[in-house]
């Protein structure tokens, strides 16, 4: 033997066995297997100070040149790296020995441990764990690995508590049907109880295909642990306590396997404490289960028309419908078909127990209808005064004329039911509270606080006649929670009175959430005493918020503002510029967890301050809001942090410019080596698959990453018809023709089912219609998917008994006449009735369903007509209309002429404001509406409240110039805010920025935060004073504004201002603006559109110093 390999010999006898199989395994590059044999080693060994020298003189004796810093470095390099390569880590992790596993799955799940220390070396192991669990690909190899190798080298519980951890911090997107497949068939009962504990929790999070497979698996194991000696074919191993461990599953279970079913195991399984509490949550379950598990309930010798059955314990009074107990039916009882001799006491208890109905997914005109026969029965030989208060929310069924005829005490008297019942149409609210208060004559704080729901119907001029100090403790009290639901008007009716009474400054610190974001501009100005703090639970416009920060700036550090909820929507450039590089870079968080209350300028001005503070570890999605050249710097590792916090983020907050994100798609294209290959590349993508191009989806996107990204798909909100094309191209490579798939299959594949082929929808819907109606409920307008909504049409159409018209009108003689069932199920859908089948529809029909109808964005002018003759005739002549006949039109109102209008009573501004919100209206038809409420109301221009004007709403638009300019000052100021949200015309525009110039000084004068108070107004400026503004004020113009700033006009902005629009107005100038401008003009736009920095001469020239060394130099700086 030469030297070395006795010095070799020697020293591998002085290291512990495995120590010296980790140190061999560090010479190999196995970095992760000897990170864990140290682990390992020193769990039941001391590590003393010589044996640190005895490893580096192994590392010396192999001939293997590493220094203890070295060492350090080369792990840490290591391990950073393996926690972006996700499949690299699985590939590790399978290479490891059981005791190595063992290891891992200690320091991961069980120990608490925030660094490792091996000597001297130390290894951040909180920060790498964090890392390990936030990422979703890391996620799925621990999921994975965990499958795979646990159950070998762990107990059953130990493995079952680790997939609890991983599934329940995942976006669980990988419990696929094939890895339920490999989960263990045979487990020890405490183990499989668990993870089915887990498996009943994300039900909800998992597709309708992972839901089978996992019912599937449960069966197996349920099936192997029932008695099989006593197991044939007529009888089945559904016990109660599988029915219990199956928990949501159980509606997977067969019909024929329901009705096989042990009647001794059903009543058992009723018996149950939990079993209600179960039958609760089977939100999807179908009537043909329901009314199994009912008939076999009933089989088994329970009396459901007992209301004891329906409650576990029978204290309950129908005035209140105050039940202590629980339902033991649960959502069963949607369903429940019996009604022959049922009694009207028990016909209410039902009704009681169907609130909780609406939640299930689907059948709701089912469930309407069985309410509305229930409804019938509870009111045997009994007035609908005497038992309002003991129907439930079965009352929302009530027509307007039913609600109408009530007495003001019937509803005082079951207020306490009535403020429960969530559904409320508008126009029943407002017949409901004016009963309710008819019968109160005072408005009080109490009587309000009594109303829950209700309050929405109280009147905006009754919320101003109101004592202001009463109306203080409704900001401060329960009530409170529906101020958001409030109408803007009702909310501007409060504030103004409040506003009014002196004690304003009090009650600004009171008001909380989104309420507060009502409060005027001009109001807060008024008022002194804010602090950080107070801001905390408050919603800001972002004009409060850039007033507020710069006031609470002059007392706090930036920080204490960036710490303050929605403040930072105010933070400007300026104050991220000042703030000095250490607090910028340890106050980052602040930004990064608020991003979505940040403008895309703001974030342009972040990753230039981090760019210049750091450009090493700038966060790599703030490279996006830099021009395109820096994009440069990613690659390599880069990419997936680049492409993660991408997926993380919504990229149009970054950065809107079309150019830009095209070029970002090219490269997370690139990162991605051209293609989306499997699971792994689609964890990474996140919400960047959304906005892929479909060219690529096309060619690049493997079957096997589509099994994973459908559910992603699914939550993308604009995906374009292209997108959608070629998504349905590869689901049905995916899992084949349509007329092949399942239930689960079609549920999955879900809205883009709409890009099928008419006759492919046909065969769905034939074979699955309650399924497709699902579907097409949560389709938006026609424009979106008329094939479908067409195909649901006809399958509700065909399915339901023809009804002909019960009118004799000879042209409706043998006229299908739509049903309220009908018209319930097909919601969007009802657009395919002919104008014939409208005129001919029964009154009843129309009077239970206008405000449904009202609300169908596909129906046609000459639909509209047929329906809002269809009101004349239910209703009466047009003056006897009352506000809430107006209000339940929705676009049906829209059929009105100009003359039509003239003969409403329009005196309420309630019943403005819901006008307003239609976007249709005719000139001649607004002005009709403008004048029939002040006739109605019997004021003028010069007399309207605050309330009146953002109650008019987009009606202000058909104000002339003279009818502007004697608006009061006072009224406008406390309006502007809402009537910068209009989208008038230039001539309008002009006018309201005269009487905002009475508010706010001259235009040349306004300040950041007045530009994004007034909106749209900024549209009214001329040429002059546009090109007056400092260069400086451009970002602060609202995006809304800058589109409607005409073309001439728009041109007279210097190239400066230009430059200094930022991003995001950038991106909102048109085509015609566009075109209007000259060639440096439009190069000041691109460098705006693509973040160019836009600095003061100080920072620039140090900014241009770094940029020069390190980037292409961007055009134009």
């Amino acid at each position: 033997m030469n030297h070395a390999e006795i010095t070799h010999s020697q020293n591998s006898e002085d290291l512990p066995p495995l120590l010296h199989k980790a140190v061999e395994e560090v010479i190999t590059g196995k970095y992760l297997n000897a990170l864990l044999d140290i682990l390992h080693f020193q769990s039941s060994n001391l590590w003393t100070a010589d044996m640190l020298t005895k490893v580096m003189a192994y590392f010396h004796a192999r001939e293997v040149t590493f220094t203890l810093s070295g060492l350090q470095i080369s792990i840490e390099s290591y391990l950073k790296n393996l926690l972006y390569q996700p499949r690299q880590l699985l590939s590790e992790f399978q290479q490891l020995d059981q005791q190595q596993f063992q290891t891992a799955m200690k320091y991961l799940f069980k120990s608490r441990k925030d660094h490792l220390e091996m000597g001297n070396i130390i290894i951040d192991w909180d920060k790498t764990r964090e890392r390990l669990f936030q990422s979703s690909g890391l996620n799925r190899t621990l999921f994975l690995i965990t499958l795979d190798k646990c159950f070998l080298a762990l107990s059953a519980l130990d493995c079952v508590d680790i997939l609890s951890q991983i599934l329940r911090v995942s976006a669980v997107n990988y419990l696929q049907p094939d890895v339920i497949g490999s989960l263990p068939n045979v487990l020890q009962e405490d183990a499989f109880r668990n993870l089915s504990t887990v498996f009943k929790d994300l039900y909800d999070k998992t597709s309708a295909n992972t839901q089978r497979a996992v019912y599937g698996w449960m069966k197996r194991i349920l099936q192997k642990s029932y008695n099989m000696s006593d197991f044939n074919e007529s009888t089945s191993w559904v016990s109660a306590e599988n029915l219990w461990i199956l928990g949501r599953y159980m509606v997977h279970l067969p019909l024929e396997e329901i009705l096989k079913t042990s009647l001794n195991e059903i009543r058992l399984f009723i018996s149950y404490d939990n079993a209600t509490k179960q039958l609760d949550t089977v939100y999807d379950i179908t009537p043909e289960l329901a009314q199994a598990f009912l008939e076999r309930i009933n089989s088994s010798g329970f009396d459901m028309k007992n209301t004891s059955t329906i409650y576990r314990q029978g204290c309950f009074s129908f005035s209140f419908m105050t039940v202590y107990g629980e339902n033991k039916l649960g959502l069963l009882v949607c369903f429940y078909d019996d009604m022959e001799q049922m009694d009207a006491a028990v016909a209410r208890a039902l009704l009681h127990q169907m609130i909780k109905c609406n939640q299930l997914r689907g059948f709701q005109a089912e469930v309407q209808k069985l309410k509305s026969q229930l409804l019938n029965i509870a009111m045997k030989n009994q007035t609908l005064n005497d038992i309002l208060g003991s129907l439930s929310d079965a009352v929302v069924g009530l027509t307007s004329s039913q609600l109408e005829s009530l007495s003001p005490e019937a509803v005082h008297n079951a207020i306490a039911t009535l403020n429960q019942v969530s559904g409320w149409a508008k126009s029943q609210v407002m017949i409901l509270s004016s009963k309710y208060l008819s019968y109160e004559k005072v408005l009080s704080f109490y009587n309000i606080s009594q109303m829950g729901a209700l309050v929405t119907g109280i009147s905006t001029q009754s919320f101003y006649s109101m004592n202001p100090k009463e109306l203080s403790q409704i900001i401060r009290g329960t009530t409170s929670q529906y101020l958001p639901d409030l109408s803007p008007a009702q909310q501007q009716g409060i504030l103004r009175k409040i506003a009014a009474s002196g004690d304003f400054s009090s009650s600004v610190k009171d008001i909380q959430g989104a309420f507060f974001k009502e409060i005027p501009l001009s109001d807060l100005w008024k008022q002194t005493g804010y602090n950080c703090s107070m801001m905390k639970e408050k919603e800001l416009r972002r004009s409060q918020a850039l007033y507020l920060c710069e006031l609470l700036s002059k007392k706090n550090y930036p920080v204490d503002l960036l710490s303050t909820g929605q403040l930072v929507k105010g933070v400007t450039c300026q104050v991220i510029e000042s703030m000095g590089t250490d607090i910028f870079l340890n106050n980052f968080k602040f930004f990064e967890n608020n991003l979505h209350l940040l403008s895309p300028y703001q974030v342009n001005c972040l990753a230039w301050k981090f760019w210049k503070a750091s450009n090493t570890s700038i966060p790599p999605f703030l490279l996006l809001a830099l021009p395109v050249e820096y994009l440069e710097y990613i690659s390599g590792l880069l990419c997936v942090p680049f492409i993660e916090s991408l997926g993380k983020t919504e990229m149009n907050l970054l950065n809107p410019s079309l150019h830009k994100k095209n070029t970002v798609l090219q490269k997370v294209q690139e990162c991605l080596n051209g293609s989306i290959a499997d699971e792994y590349d689609v964890d990474l993508l996140g919400n960047l698959i959304c906005h892929l191009p479909p060219a690529f989806l096309h060619a690049k996107m493997s079957l096997r990453a589509m099994a994973t990204a459908l559910h992603q798909f699914k939550l993308c909100r604009q995906l374009s018809h292209e997108q959608k094309t070629e998504i349905i191209y590869k689901l049905l490579e995916l899992y084949g023709s349509p007329n092949n798939w399942t239930a689960a299959t079609t549920l999955d594949v879900g809205p883009f089912i709409a890009l099928l082929s008419k006759g492919e929808l046909n065969f769905l819907a034939e074979k699955f219609p309650d399924i497709i109606l699902q579907i097409a409920k949560t389709i938006g307008p026609i424009s979106s998917a008329e094939e479908l909504l067409s195909t649901v049409f006809e399958s509700v159409f065909n399915a339901t008994a023809q009804i002909e018209s019960s009118l004799t009108r000879p042209d409706c003689l043998g006229t299908r006449a739509p049903s309220s069932d009908e018209i319930i199920k097909l919601a969007e859908a009802n657009v395919f009735w002919s104008v014939q089948e409208l005129k001919c529809m029964d009154a009843g029909t129309f009077d239970k369903n206008v405000e449904l109808l009202g609300s169908i964005s596909g129906f046609n002018s000459s639909q509209l007509i047929a329906l809002k003759e269809k009101a004349k005739q239910v209703w009466g002549s047009l003056p006897g209309w009352k506000s809430y006949h107006i209000v339940s039109l929705g676009r049906i109102a829209l059929a009105l002429t100009e003359y039509e209008i003239k003969e409403l009573d329009l005196h309420s501004v309630d019943t403005i404001s819901v006008l307003s919100q239609q976007t249709e209206w005719t000139l001649p038809q607004a002005r009709s509406i403008l004048q029939g409420f002040l006739e109605d109301s019997g004021q003028t221009i010069s007399t309207l409240k605050s309330f009146d004007l953002v109650g008019l709403g987009a009606i202000l638009c058909a104000l002339n110039s003279t009818e502007i300019m004697s608006i009061r000052t006072a009224e406008f100021s406390a309006a502007v805010g809402r009537i910068g949200l209009l989208l008038c015309s230039t001539p309008v525009l002009r006018q309201f920025k005269k009487m905002t110039e009475s508010v706010f000084g001259t235009a040349t004068s306004w300040n950041s935060s007045v530009l994004q108070e007034i909106g749209t107004i900024a549209g009214g400026l001329n040429a002059d004073e546009l090109k007056a503004f400092d260069k400086n004020l451009m970002p602060y113009f609202q995006p809304i504004a800058i589109r409607g700033i005409p073309p001439e006009i728009f041109q007279a902005l210097s190239p400066e201002q230009i430059t200094n629009l930022g991003p995001e107005n950038a991106a909102m100038v048109t085509r015609l603006q566009w075109e209007h401008l000259n060639a440096s003009q439009l190069q000041s736009l691109q460098l705006a559109l693509d973040g160019t920095r836009t600095s003061t001469p100080e920072t620039q020239n140090s900014a241009s110093t770094t940029q020069a060394v390190q980037t292409p130099a961007p055009g134009g700086e």
